[in-house]
């Protein structure tokens, strides 16, 4: 394979060439020497050494959708789902992040094209699934990681939704409803308002309609206007930072591959940010408790990088999982060997504490504060939502009761002073129960997860 190039913008960051071992990585001697330079990875720090494949792989894997997104994808292309480096020289032009791969990306407008009626919009949401990031359309070149559908878009001066074309940076992420998460669009939006009204910094969100189709409207963090350009800024995922693929995001998963936990979170953090990122990344991981946001896995935390360093990135791609059956209860990482968010007790936080090098009374009286607000917080946010352009949904009353309740049984654990885990480890054991519902004047279709299935990211 020809050596495949890395733009930031049209400035040449580095190549990537196959070796006997899979796709390793070189930064541009000249990118090496400008003013401004970043890494592309914690993993890379700036240097004229080559990265090996085993560093590389894993973190340009991290780039890509999963699961049936990226099969669609290789069906596409012709390509097999496992040759990162071949898709991503297809529709790697603009990524998660600063980098464009294969070509230059660009910070102007002009390859904006509106998307015109909503029906127009409505027909690219029923084919996404089929058709992920409209790969194969000309000038189209995208790619967002994760399982669920979702298309990068723009919005232009006149408020035109846009799909980008020729190396075009996306502003928004669209993020469609789905048969399968009964009011998705609403839990996410119901979740991240909550968060950014307990002053937890989260991304901007709306909703919109389509058609019969509703979606999420996320507005990118790494994305910036300059004077009617956009400018990419650089991120990374902690499964690219930790250097796991994206298989292995979850503490607890059959590859072979330890899984990211949040000792190993926090010890990157410590490594290379300052003390208000780690307070946020505090934040994040107990509002994920309370919010029973049971997907919180390594790739649904990022890290921003500068010539400066780096920092925390707003927080993302949060739902409730107790308002659908037959979704895990389970969460992606463990507190203190703890699965269960309802089974928290205080010396499981102080214990959590203590691994990830934080203050265990601080953290306690830190989630008490949490879990507080959000009690007080959740009613208004649901209103919030209620009044977005795709309007309210049966399942928003439910996402406040599962809120409330949760706030409840996580503050009434701190209050729990005992010292054995024997009752609790054997009621982690036990099959998820499926939540109770009070009943409900408007009648709503039963979810239609997968048995045990996690929430598309």
């Amino acid at each position: 394979m020809a050596e495949l190039q890395i733009y930031y913008e049209t400035r040449p960051v580095g190549a990537i060439d196959a070796t006997a071992d899979g796709p390793s990585f070189v930064y541009d001697r000249t990118w090496l020497g400008t003013r401004g330079a970043f890494p592309i990875s914690f993993k890379m720090p700036l240097a004229q050494a080559r990265t090996p494949a085993s560093i590389f792989a894993p973190w340009a894997a991290n780039l890509l959708p999963e699961s049936t997104q990226l099969s669609a994808v290789g069906r596409m292309l012709g390509t097999s789902p496992e040759d990162a480096v071949a898709i991503l020289s297809e529709i790697g032009r603009d990524t998660a992040g600063a980098l464009s791969i294969g070509k230059p990306g660009s910070a102007e407008t002009g390859g904006w094209k509106p998307i015109g009626p909503q029906r127009n919009l409505e027909r690219i949401i029923e084919e996404l699934p089929s058709k992920p990031f409209l790969v194969g359309e000309e000038g189209v070149s995208m790619s967002l990681a994760g399982v669920q559908s979702k298309l990068g878009v723009a919005i232009d001066a006149r408020g035109r939704l846009c799909v980008p074309h020729d190396g075009a940076p996306s502003t928004y992420i669209l993020k469609p409803d789905s048969d399968r998460l009964f009011g998705g669009v609403q839990n996410e939006a119901f979740c991240l308002t909550l968060a950014r009204r307990l002053n937890i910094a989260a991304v901007e969100i709306t909703t919109g309609k389509a058609g019969a189709r509703s979606y999420l409207l996320v507005r990118r963090y790494d994305r910036i206007e300059q004077q009617g350009r956009w400018r990419r800024a650089h991120q990374e995922d902690f499964c690219q930072a930790l250097g796991k693929p994206p298989f292995a995001k979850y503490e607890a998963n059959q590859s072979g591959i330890k899984g990211p936990t949040l000792a190993d979170m926090f010890a990157v953090a410590r490594s290379a940010m300052q003390a208000p990122d780690i307070l946020n990344l505090v934040d994040y991981v107990v509002f994920n408790v309370l919010a029973c946001n049971t997907d919180a896995h390594a790739k649904n935390y990022s890290m921003m990088i500068s010539a400066r360093g780096f920092s925390l990135a707003p927080m993302y791609d949060v739902m409730c999982a107790a308002v659908w059956n037959n979704v895990t209860r389970n969460m992606a990482q463990k507190i203190a060997g703890k699965n269960r968010g309802e089974h928290l007790k205080r010396r499981h936080w102080e214990r959590c504490a203590r691994e990830c090098g934080l203050n265990p009374a601080r953290l306690v009286k830190r989630v008490e504060e949490l879990a507080s607000r959000a009690m007080r917080e959740a009613g208004p946010a649901a209103e919030a939502v209620a009044a977005m352009p795709a309007g309210g949904h049966p399942l928003l009353p439910r996402l406040v009761e599962a809120i409330e309740a949760r706030a409840r049984a996580v503050i009434a654990g701190l209050s729990d002073l005992s010292g054995a885990d024997d009752e609790d480890e054997a009621a982690d054991a036990l099959p998820a129960p499926k939540p109770a519902r009070k009943p409900r004047r408007t009648p709503a279709p039963a979810a239609k997860s997968s048995p045990r299935a996690r929430r598309a990211r």
